[in-house]
């Protein structure tokens, strides 16, 4: 049977904690930000708030990915019951979504940080036209050096809301974006070989290098309340995490300061990733998808490609297939040898249109301004 190690140091040792992070995402449960009253805990925000702008301060970017819009809406529409039906718990979101963003912009203005309310579904992360959207507008927005707060669009859900979609869309938006670390604040500080409430005598695991069946059969069932993930969600959000080159943590939230007690090596799990993001992506790219098309090269285009830079509709002779922004393209040069492959950023019809144009030219032809590239350097892989 394959175990994490259950050595004290070994997450310290083999983790830097939060301090190197580059590109953070945090994720909020609904058990620490509202009480059972359904009272948005504002002394335990103003905690963490301090310590996203103690972050951010070194250059750290955060995104907050935030539950608890319907156990705080629940509440102003005296929805008391334990059970509630799909379209209640809609109204409920949609009432306590306004109430959270208003809290996070009042805690945060404190010190001065712009926030951004963003509400994502699963699929905005999956489907790759909403993929690419959802990714630019949350890159801007960290590029004007604000704080995304994102939270699941509960309020057109076409089906159940199903339980621990946020711990799975933290991980999701984490790969989407790149980030080196995930943290999950939960009310419980890491993985054990058993729910320790439960059994006390159950091993706390420091570090897991591996998310193997064996380490999901430790998993607990959720906690009653208004949490609803449970360790089985923290860990399929491992998987999609490590996956994408991410490191994850759980971590007590419960206490005053979360983050700053990670950073000073307070006990959680961390869960390492193998690869960094951007290697994750790149095998992503040239392993995982179908090319919908085709691009032609010229040879200052091939030679900028091999540079690390993007391909422009400058250095574009050809175009063949019929792909849509976001699809796989392959990139071949004149004698229809495979060089790279990538994301496109505009669709066949488009890219037939402004190929060999300069990118300052891309609006008067299409009229609209799009990117710049037609496949990004991030999106692209050299075969």
């Amino acid at each position: 049977m394959t175990r994490p190690s259950s050595q004290e140091g070994a997450a310290e040792s083999a983790q830097p904690g939060i301090s190197s992070a580059r590109r953070l995402v945090v994720k909020i449960g609904s058990a620490l930000l509202v009480d059972d009253s359904g009272t948005i805990r504002r002394e335990w925000l103003d905690a963490l708030t301090d310590d996203v702008a103690q972050l951010m301060r070194r250059g750290t970017e955060v995104l907050l990915v935030s539950s608890g819009a319907i156990a705080v809406g629940r509440r102003h529409l005296g929805l008391t019951q334990k059970t509630l039906r799909l379209e209640e718990k809609q109204a409920a979101a949609a009432t306590g979504q306004i109430r959270l963003a208003h809290a996070y912009q009042e805690s945060l203005a404190r010190h001065d940080i712009t926030v951004a309310q963003i509400l994502l579904t699963l699929e905005d992360t999956e489907v790759r036209r909403r993929h690419l959207n959802a990714r630019a507008t949350l890159n801007t927005l960290l590029r004007f050096g604000t704080l995304p707060v994102i939270n699941e669009n509960d309020t057109v859900a076409t089906t159940e809301i199903r339980v621990g979609d946020n711990d799975r869309l933290a991980a999701r938006v984490a790969a989407m974006l790149g980030a080196d670390t995930l943290v999950l604040l939960s009310d419980i500080d890491g993985l054990y070989s058993a729910d320790p409430r439960l059994e006390p005598d159950a091993t706390f695991f420091p570090e897991v290098a591996e998310i193997t069946p064996d380490i999901e059969a430790m998993a607990g069932v959720a906690p009653t309340g208004y949490s609803s993930g449970g360790m089985v969600t923290k860990l399929v959000a491992g998987k999609i995490a490590t996956g994408a080159g991410c490191r994850m943590a759980i971590a007590n939230g419960r206490r005053m300061h979360p983050l700053n007690a990670v950073e000073a090596g307070a006990r959680c799990t961390w869960f390492l990733a193998a690869v960094e993001p951007r290697t994750a992506r790149k095998r992503w790219i040239a392993g995982s998808l179908k090319p919908a098309g085709r691009v032609t090269v010229d040879g200052g285009a091939l030679q900028a490609l091999r540079s690390g830079k993007s391909l422009l509709p400058a250095g574009v002779t050809a175009v063949e297939g019929r792909f849509e922004r976001g699809d796989a393209v392959l990139v071949c040069d004149a004698d229809g040898n495979e060089v790279a492959r990538g994301l496109a950023a505009y669709s066949a019809a488009d890219a037939q249109r402004i190929k060999g144009h300069k990118s300052r030219e891309i609006e008067a032809v299409l009229g609209y301004r799009g990117r710049e590239e037609l496949i990004h350097r991030d999106d692209l892989v050299l075969s």
